[in-house]
């Protein structure tokens, strides 16, 4: 999954995470056989109405138009998602982070032609891997990517972290505080320590030392990260 930057309007830089190709094929292949199971249905409707061979393909055409504009009503109407896209958690934005405009969606469309279709997904395959944008063609022309909306969930982001193979805890008895209660711990002293909230931080330390009871000479700010170092040491360790 490889990230670009945009510049918002504002001049405000966000990180987009591109989808990652096995995501976009995933999403073709569920995409493909909904529209495979359309058509199904479509010819067995078909077989069992009573209706001359000229007027059945004029309700053929009829009928295979929704499987035809597949793409582009659903991109259009659900905020740039297909089934599959949604499925794989993967949507259609401008290269701004904005959402694309009809005329944004349609481009894409009509390339698919080129890009799925003729090459069989040859040339939309190769133009991704060579774009550092997560573009095929159809894109490049839209001025539009496809980005995934998965979380990317980092260690820090997590109860866990890292600690040196050498760590010695410090107090052995943080153990009586349960994951809920030390992952709020820990999700407030990183929220406090960001914003400089050193009063939160002082809260943390005093009721730790109250619940533990102990006291502590630390600092406050370097005695509630080793009491959640000492955690994860013990938890680890069980």
């Amino acid at each position: 999954m490889e990230q670009f930057q945009i510049e918002t309007a504002q001049n405000i830089s966000i990180d987009q995470n591109t989808a990652h190709l096995g995501d976009r094929i995933l999403a073709f292949i569920i995409d493909s056989l909904i529209i495979i199971i359309y058509y199904i249905l479509m010819l067995w409707f078909l077989s069992v109405i009573d209706i001359d061979l000229g007027d059945k393909w004029a309700v053929y055409m009829l009928l295979g138009l929704p499987a035809f504009l597949y793409y582009l009503l659903f991109e259009t109407f659900m905020d740039g998602k297909t089934i599959g896209k949604s499925f794989m958690k993967i949507r259609v934005v401008k290269l701004d982070g904005t959402k694309p405009s009809f005329a944004n969606y349609f481009v894409r469309w009509i390339l698919r032609i080129i890009d799925v279709s003729i090459s069989s997904g040859g040339i939309a395959v190769l133009t991704i891997l060579i774009r550092g944008k997560g573009q095929r063609v159809g894109d490049i022309a839209a001025g539009t990517t496809v980005i995934s909306e998965k979380k990317r969930v980092f260690l820090k982001d997590t109860l866990l972290r890292e600690l040196p193979s050498d760590y010695i805890p410090t107090f052995s008895h943080v153990t009586i505080f349960k994951d809920g209660e030390m992952q709020t711990i820990k999700e407030l002293y990183d929220s406090a320590k960001r914003n400089g909230n050193h009063n939160v931080i002082l809260s943390l330390s005093d009721r730790i030392k109250k619940v533990l009871e102990i006291s502590s000479d630390l600092k406050p700010i370097d005695f509630v990260d080793i009491v959640i170092k000492d955690y994860n040491y013990f938890t680890q360790k069980l």
